[in-house]
């Protein structure tokens, strides 16, 4: 409930000022996500209130378009542009289409960063990474292989369902799976497809993945969105038991899932420290507290960057039968 009343005021907020009728805060952070409505991005404008909040002279701004494109959120920040305000942080749907337009914002002595998903270092100062891209990639790969003992063998066919083709986090982790798979002599990549962040296509595409590799054991997605039609699938499909779902989700949509028996275990950050610490770096940017080196995250503590301008906040955890619930009260 607290979730939803802050996600409210943060729309509430984005549409007042896009109205011309900004509030008085000394600082204007413009939060671009991917899409409007994912859940994930919902938790991060709750911890980017927090931040906001806890600084007292910040005005987030949340925002992003109705569909995972570049072409869309190009145009919101066309129009954060021209509200002028101080900083832009964004998820990116495409890390180089991007480049041009927050070229034209620092440009205007806006601020810009990058967050879950990165841009390219010409477009942005600073790229906050949820966890190390390393890590990331060999967590996947250890749930797919206990998801695949799950079903009561140590070798299997898996199968990743990702994004979009040009989401820049998704790729990056999947070569990082790639590069780990060879450790794993039981786990076999047949396919990996894309659901571009919408449930439906994701959801066909798991029912696909099902139907064209009948030995399939398990499904890897490194997606809120793709994880949650996947396990939806699963258990339409009435696969529960034979394939697994796993990857990085929400407590609070997977709980369920999990109580199903579709997911044994999955891990992800917490999207509320991310929004909120994309926030504090954002804010820092602007103030000019920041090096070439490290920038603070508030209660977070303080983002390390390497030479070009990257950090990363936090490993990932676990989730499952034990602590599912616990944290779904939460986000």
């Amino acid at each position: 409930m607290a979730l939803k009343k802050l996600l409210a005021t943060a729309i509430v907020t984005a549409t007042m000022t896009t109205a011309g009728i900004a509030n008085a805060a000394d600082t204007r952070v413009g939060l671009v996500v991917k899409a409007l409505g994912i859940g994930f991005f919902e938790a991060a404008a709750e911890g980017a209130q927090e931040a906001a909040k806890e600084l007292g002279d910040v005005e987030v701004i949340y925002t992003g378009p109705t569909t995972t494109t570049a072409e869309g959120q190009i145009e919101v920040i066309n129009s954060l542009i021209a509200q002028k305000v101080d900083a832009i942080a964004v998820s990116a749907n495409d890390q180089d289409a991007l480049v041009p337009i927050l070229k034209k914002a620092q440009q205007r002595g806006i601020k810009v960063m990058s967050w879950d998903s990165g841009v390219a270092p010409d477009g942005r100062q600073v790229h906050l990474n949820p966890s190390s891209n390393a890590l990331i990639g060999e967590m996947n790969i250890k749930l797919a292989s206990d998801a695949v003992k799950a079903t009561g063998s140590d070798s299997g066919e898996i199968a990743i369902l990702s994004a979009t083709p040009t989401a820049t986090n998704q790729n990056i982790w999947i070569e990082e799976m790639k590069k780990v798979l060879p450790n794993y002599a039981g786990l076999t990549l047949v396919d990996t497809v894309y659901g571009d962040d919408l449930a439906d296509k994701s959801y066909r595409e798991a029912v696909a993945l099902m139907k064209n590799h009948p030995n399939l054991k398990a499904i890897v997605a490194p997606t809120t969105v793709g994880i949650l039609a996947a396990a939806q699938a699963v258990q339409d499909e009435g696969k529960i038991g034979q394939v697994y779902v796993t990857g990085l989700g929400l407590p609070s949509e997977l709980a369920g899932h999990v109580d199903s028996g579709a997911i044994k275990s999955f891990a992800i950050w917490n999207p509320i420290d991310l929004g909120y610490s994309a926030t504090m770096i954002s804010y820092n940017l602007v103030k000019g507290n920041a090096s070439d080196s490290e920038v603070g995250m508030g209660r977070m503590g303080t983002a390390k960057l390497d030479a070009d301008g990257s950090a990363a906040m936090a490993e990932p955890f676990i989730y499952d039968a034990s602590n599912v619930h616990k944290f779904a009260e939460i986000f």
